[in-house]
């Protein structure tokens, strides 16, 4: 007979952990009749909500600074209305006369088209005409019409490219800006170097949790230590939260999935109505606890209160993603099963109660062996702190932390900016196209490794972007730079010509940008691990991606065929409209269009061409390590290529850090077209000489 742990949580500052719950909801009592209300203000016209945010309050000093300073920095807590009122605040105040266009830039492409979304149907606009977005791969826009312009981050330093000056928009609001991401931290030192230029730019950075005197001073050209002659100032506006009960874990819980799902059920049985949001690291993670809530919806009552279980994450279709802002009847309750994407960047009417895993998926560098995983660590407070904010929108909320509050107390204050983590050869190609020839002394808001920037500028030498001064080669590099893909990818596609196979090149990065190839039903892991097999092949993941799209294409593509094959619909057509996209591009730089059919070999050497620093060999201990610097890897058990015999010779997309390293998107090679392909990696120096020189001796060995 097995025990089934449930979660027990403790309130801080209540007489003791055995009765704190019991008293808390003795507390509410009163309160429980009363329904959720979505949208107080709904009954009102959209003038009137618009009056109603606390930021409406401010409109008139939020324009007094823009005129008066070039940088105003505004901290605005969840809720005040910032994202959607700002921006309108600037186009009625005529920002946007002349010509001018207001640009918006948010970290993700959700939030992105959610607020353009939301201000288009305030202002009673077509969405594309007035008020438009631009995202990778979708441009809703109008250059003559539209005034007011939301896109992310990359997609405005994409901007930067073709007019350094910026000068059609007359203001740009980063938004969301303590996120840190590479792109906002890029783009915060080109907009500050613009502005040396262009007195008349004015830039907005909105936060709702930033370190904002560090942020003034970065903006502030200020030498003369005057507070008179500041260049750029603060603004605080407050929120419209209600109070939110923290609740913690008595003891540390195993499994965190599992104790996510429990306390779903828990407070769906227990608490009154208002709908839950629940954080979690992952789409993996995420589809399995959606499929685990589902099993358990199946099991309720006639009587019960219903439950409305979505998915919310970066990678799936937009149509899909929009589900979790429709409305549900007062007899359903909406869980929304989230990556950190909801923690800041959209929010979600309706929210009542938190659930919080605690732990985060960040991206990180190791400069020494030049791979970046995908890493599961602990949120930061700040994290959690916002995470907990989202359940007082409505109303007083209460927040579940899957951990203890000594836990919480050993937490770091924020999150290490991405800049500090990550891979710097896509910024490094980024800074150089945009004419920062000397990379080591651009602005950054928090300056990178120097080891990392010295991988980053090796690497583009490596893949021929860079020369021997380090200036961008051309055409290669240059072309490399205008590719809305890593670096490696775009050296694949510009080469895919010499190698005549620039049709399935295009199909591998088409198809690589997309998550979920397959999608697994609840209890039918089986049946779908026996359709993928109908498509796999020897050769690896990349080869069979070809396989699937070509098949996707033969049929149709048929919605049905993809259901019964377990292949996701949407993300295959995504995949085809960005295959058309990179097409355009290739024709573009004259790239020759070929294909090489059956010759599987030439699309192997093509890819080995571009990934060759990730290439792997196996070790007589049956794990994988890299050929350069011998990290420990292994296949991830997504791959066709597991558990079938291991190859000896690989090269890999990424690495995603769980229980261990993790080779994601994988393709079999030989190991002679490393040397033959990417001499200067593995020969150059010392060190790479005698690599080379084992590499050969293996190779030997493996004939004799």
């Amino acid at each position: 007979m097995t025990t089934r742990f449930t979660p027990k949580f403790w309130k801080p500052g209540t007489a003791g952990p055995g009765q704190g719950l019991q008293e808390e909801r003795q507390s509410t009592k009163d309160a429980e009749a009363q329904p959720v209300k979505y949208n107080p203000n709904q009954s009102m016209s959209i003038e009137q909500q618009r009056q109603k945010l606390p930021v409406f309050q401010h409109r008139s000093h939020i324009l007094y600074l823009v005129e008066r300073y070039q940088t105003v920095v505004i901290i605005g807590e969840t809720g005040s209305g910032k994202s959607t009122q700002i921006p309108q605040y600037l186009l009625e105040a005529g920002w946007a006369a002349e010509g001018h266009v207001i640009a918006v830039t948010q970290p993700r492409r959700v939030a992105a088209i959610t607020v353009a979304d939301r201000i288009a149907e305030e202002r009673g606009t077509l969405l594309g005409d007035e008020v438009g977005y631009m995202i990778r791969f979708d441009d809703c826009s109008d250059p003559n019409n539209t005034r007011m312009l939301f896109l992310t981050d990359g997609m405005l330093i994409r901007e930067i490219m073709k007019d350094p000056l910026l000068r059609k928009y007359s203001i740009i609001m980063v938004d969301e800006a303590h996120e840190r991401s590479i792109n906002t931290d890029i783009l915060l030192g080109l907009l500050r170097k613009i502005q040396k230029k262009r007195n008349d730019l004015k830039v907005i950075v909105a936060s709702a949790t930033l370190n904002a005197e560090e942020m003034r001073d970065f903006f502030n050209s200020n030498d003369t230590k005057e507070p008179l002659n500041d260049t750029a100032t603060i603004l605080t506006v407050e929120g419209r939260e209600f109070p939110v009960d923290i609740h913690y874990l008595l003891d540390p819980h195993p499994d965190y999935l599992k104790a996510t799902v429990e306390t779903v059920m828990k407070i769906h049985f227990n608490q009154r109505e208002g709908d839950i949001l629940a954080f979690l690291t992952g789409q993996e993670e995420v589809q399995r606890v959606v499929s685990m809530l589902i099993d358990e919806a199946k099991k309720l009552k006639k009587d019960d209160l219903k439950m409305k279980v979505l998915p919310m994450h970066g990678s799936l279709p937009a149509s899909e993603q929009m589900k979790v802002f429709e409305r549900t009847s007062r007899y359903v309750r909406k869980i929304v099963v989230a990556t950190n994407i909801a923690e800041t960047s959209i929010t979600i009417n309706g929210i009542v109660y938190i659930v919080d895993c605690g732990f985060v998926k960040i991206k990180a560098y190791n400069p020494t062996s030049g791979i970046e995983s995908l890493v599961i660590v602990p949120v930061s407070q700040a994290s959690a702190n916002q995470r907990a904010g989202r359940a007082g929108r409505v109303r007083a909320g209460k927040a579940y932390r899957l951990y203890t509050e000594t836990a919480y107390d050993g937490l770091p204050e924020s999150t290490v900016a991405e800049m500090q983590r990550s891979d710097l050869a896509p910024v490094v190609l980024q800074l150089k196209a945009l004419g920062i020839s000397n990379v080591l002394r651009f602005h950054f808001l928090s300056a990178p490794p120097a080891q990392n920037m010295l991988r980053g500028l090796e690497l583009l030498y490596a893949l021929g972007a860079l020369d021997d001064n380090g200036n961008l080669t051309s055409p290669l590099g240059l072309q490399m730079a205008e590719f809305p893909l890593s670096p490696m990818f775009a050296k694949m596609l510009l080469v895919s010509g010499e190698f005549g196979c620039s049709e399935e090149a295009l199909t591998v990065a088409a198809m690589t940008q997309i998550q979920n190839v397959f999608v697994t039903p609840s209890g039918q892991k089986i049946r779908m691990d026996k359709a993928k097999r109908r498509f796999s092949c020897e050769e690896g993941d990349h080869v069979s991606l070809i396989n699937i799209f070509n098949a996707f294409l033969k049929y149709g593509k048929n919605s049905k065929w993809c259901h019964e094959y377990f292949l996701n619909y949407k993300g295959l057509c995504r995949a085809v409209e960005i295959r058309n996209q990179l097409h355009r591009l290739l024709k573009k730089y004259n790239v020759p269009l070929n294909s090489c059919e059956d010759n599987v070999d030439a699309v192997r050497r093509c890819i080995t061409a571009s990934f060759f620093s990730n290439a792997a060999k196996l070790h007589y201990t049956g794990v994988y390590k890299t050929v350069r610097d011998e990290h420990v890897l292994n296949i991830h058990p997504t791959s066709v290529l597991f558990p079938e015999a291991p190859p000896q010779w690989v090269v890999f997309n990424e690495v995603v850090q769980t229980s261990k390293d993790f080779m994601r998107d994988m393709t079999v090679i030989k190991p002679e077209w490393l040397c033959e392909l990417a001499p200067h990696f593995y020969q150059l120096g010392t060190e790479r000489e005698l690599a080379s020189k084992k590499l050969k001796t293996d190779t030997d060995e493996e004939d004799d």
